[in-house]
């Protein structure tokens, strides 16, 4: 009740004027940039203990929605469907300020915009945990426990209220500067578009962005897009998944990115993204997915009969799992010095997985192992389907493509099976052999660790072929021409990129019975990326992804990540380009791709015929790449084909869309080192 009356009597004390906010000197932010993306308009700004995305609604479904990266919170105001599309005009950029709060004055952005729209009904303000903002505009459900009631006074509308356990909250107030309030809308002066002071606050605790010359050394590429996202999600305690939507650590995202952007990231950065998944672990060493802070972890923690705030962590990918030893020992080993990879590993690190313990970063790093090793040796033994990795009994989702249809409904992923458990075994005997775990290492440890490399040859010769399809052109072509004509794209260049062949590719997954779910799919990038194919798998399985879609996955707007060509109708409908990880392309993806052929082509024992294929691959995949570098911080995107081509539609702008892109993807910075060779860039005349 105290809490409650001090959010009461500040408001008491600031009718009639409006939220007073501290008024900072004019100078510009560390960071501040603008990015439009189909129908938002995106600002950001981060000046020391305020880092902040704003974004902004147009066409007929307007809103107003800050995140911030401290705590994941956010505030959002969504309004009711307009008859006609409106614009917001951003008049003065979000700047930095501070905002009265129930413990002092708290980190907020202050800006002023305009939209011109005769009124705006106002249908629900949301402020607390971005978890909650997402549900509520993914599928209109928040909390009952956190809503909020405005304040209005005179030409100011305030929402405002600590969180659920007494600790600092959030405000969101709009005070008009043109138009007036009347009946709970926002109603424009005739003739006048609606003109507005927006503030937002979150008193979550604020997160340390890490400096420039903690973050890029020299080699980056001078992309300032994918600079300035980059800077916005990094920060000493974590990397951020995405802005506005997963503002937070999630494992997989951190250990992707930080080993694509690794040969321009300095060790700093690193190892705080190392760091961070280390600190994550589980008590048997399984890999953090994703954290749950802020008031997200309050209302979760009492929905489970406790109380507390401490990350509710969530340990239901299996990928992950696999990818922090690869990753690992290309940072230790391949990247580093012996001294400075001693250092970090002797760190201790504050654990969050396992609650009260600190223990160094080896030693994390060994419980790791040892889960890769315990589950990995079923199949070793005895290598059948049933013994491969499998995602959780009763889930749909377990691997990157973590949409409920991303992975075609499968059991058992092919990235995972195939790529990651085998390399994180070799991973294992890397290290094991280089001698820098032996601090950390019991006898038990040693003696699991000396199988591991026997392992992984078990795992690479006999998991891949289980996701083989095989498909006679005579069965393939017919079901191309459906599927393009059902789509309303042109079939005969995918058909003559078969001519006679078969259709060989590998599944995206293995159903419950372990039957190859046949979508030709881009995760052979991780394959090019993590493993060393034979010189026939290469010509095979490039060859399959880089035909035109849909017989592969290639357009002009870039490589797809799904295509369900070979499958019946009641698949296609679930892959669409409508579709999170359906028919779209993912800035990520093609990086991942793009990286994986020039790791092939540095090999020493591909023969010329095999070296043509992956040349001719990295053209075509690099010249998609380069005519959408307007969108590559994306976190994906679209497609609509009119005029004998394909074009660029955010993802999100359609109604079909089943949610929308980020703006800011810690992913989609990659290009950041992953850039075209010379012999590419003389073609397209890139630099």
């Amino acid at each position: 009740m105290k809490t409650v009356a001090r959010w009461m009597l500040a408001g008491v004390m600031l009718a009639g004027a409006g939220l007073a906010v501290a008024q900072r000197p004019a100078k510009a932010p560390e960071l501040a940039y603008q990015l439009n993306e189909g129908q938002n308009l995106n600002a950001f700004v981060r000046e020391g203990p305020v880092a902040a995305h704003m974004l902004l609604r147009n066409g007929t479904d307007p809103r107003i929605l800050v995140a911030f990266p401290a705590g994941n919170s956010g505030v959002g105001l969504w309004f009711e469907p307009l008859a006609r599309a409106a614009t917001w005009r951003l008049e003065q950029p979000p700047r930095p300020t501070t905002a009265p709060g129930i413990a002092g004055p708290q980190p907020a952005i202050v800006t002023i915009a305009s939209i011109e729209a005769p009124q705006l009904r106002i249908r629900q303000a949301v402020l607390s945990s971005i978890r909650f903002l997402r549900d509520y505009q993914s599928v209109g459900r928040f909390p009952p426990e956190v809503a909020v009631e405005p304040v209005i006074t005179g030409s100011t509308i305030r929402w405002s209220r600590a969180r659920l356990d007494g600790k600092p909250g959030y405000l969101l107030q709009v005070r008009l500067l043109s138009g007036r309030i009347r009946g709970g809308a926002l109603v424009a002066d005739a003739g006048r578009p609606l003109r507005m002071e927006i503030t937002a606050s979150s008193g979550e605790v604020p997160l340390t962005g890490l400096a420039p010359n903690e973050l890029l050394n020299a080699r980056a590429a001078n992309d300032p897009g994918a600079r300035n996202a980059l800077r916005f999600l990094s920060y000493r305690e974590k990397f951020l998944a995405g802005s506005w939507r997963f503002q937070t650590y999630f494992g997989r995202d951190t250990l992707m990115s930080v080993r694509l952007l690794m040969p321009v990231l300095q060790p700093q950065a690193i190892e705080a993204g190392l760091g961070s998944v280390l600190a994550r672990l589980d008590q048997r060493g399984d890999v953090a997915h994703e954290e749950g802070i802020g008031e997200f972890a309050v209302v979760d923690r009492r929905q489970h009969g406790g109380s507390g705030d401490a990350a509710a962590l969530d340990y239901a990918m299996v990928d992950d799992d696999y990818m922090l030893a690869p990753v690992a020992a290309a940072y230790l080993l391949d990247h580093g010095n012996a001294a400075s990879a001693r250092a970090f590993l002797d760190r201790p690190l504050v654990s969050e997985g396992v609650p009260g313990t600190t223990a160094p970063a080896g030693k994390a790093l060994v419980r790791n192992l040892r889960f890769v090793l315990d589950t990995a040796r079923p199949f070793a033994d005895d290598p059948g389907f049933a013994r491969l990795v499998a995602i959780g009994k009763g889930r749909l989702t377990g691997q990157w493509r973590d949409s409920e249809e991303g992975l075609g409904r499968g059991r058992y992923a092919y990235d995972v099976n195939a790529v990651f458990v085998p390399a994180a075994l070799e991973s294992a005997a890397r290290m094991l052999r280089a001698g820098l775990l032996d601090p950390y290492l019991t006898a038990e440890d040693r003696a699991a660790l000396a199988r591991a490399e026997a392992m992984a040859t078990v795992w690479r010769q006999r998991a891949p072929g289980m996701f083989r399809v095989s498909l006679p052109a005579a069965q393939a072509k017919p079901r191309i021409e459906g599927y393009a004509r059902s789509l309303g794209i042109p079939a005969a260049p995918a058909l003559a990129a078969i001519g006679a062949d078969p259709l060989v590719f590998h599944a995206i997954a293995l159903d419950d019975s372990g039957r190859p779910i046949p979508i030709v799919n881009s995760d052979e990038g991780f394959a090019l990326m993590f493993a060393e194919p034979s010189p026939a798998d290469l010509e095979t399985y490039v060859t399959a992804a880089m035909r035109p879609f849909p017989a592969g996955l290639m357009t002009d707007i870039g490589m797809l990540v799904a295509n369900a060509a070979q499958t019946d109708a009641a698949v296609q409908a679930r892959f669409t380009p409508a579709a999170y990880h359906g028919a779209v392309v993912w800035s990520w993806q093609q990086a991942l791709f793009a990286a994986g052929l020039e790791r092939q082509l540095a090999r020493r024992d591909l023969p010329p015929a095999t070296r043509a294929v992956l040349t001719r691959a990295q053209a075509t995949l690099w010249r998609a790449i380069n005519a959408t570098r307007a969108t590559q911080s994306s976190e994906l995107w679209s497609w609509a084909y009119t005029g004998g081509r394909y074009h660029v539609v955010a993802f999100g702008a359609g109604k079909q869309d089943v949610d929308e892109s980020n703006a800011a993807q810690l992913w989609s910075t990659v290009y950041l080192a992953v850039q075209p060779p010379g012999r590419v860039r003389s073609a397209t005349g890139k630099r």
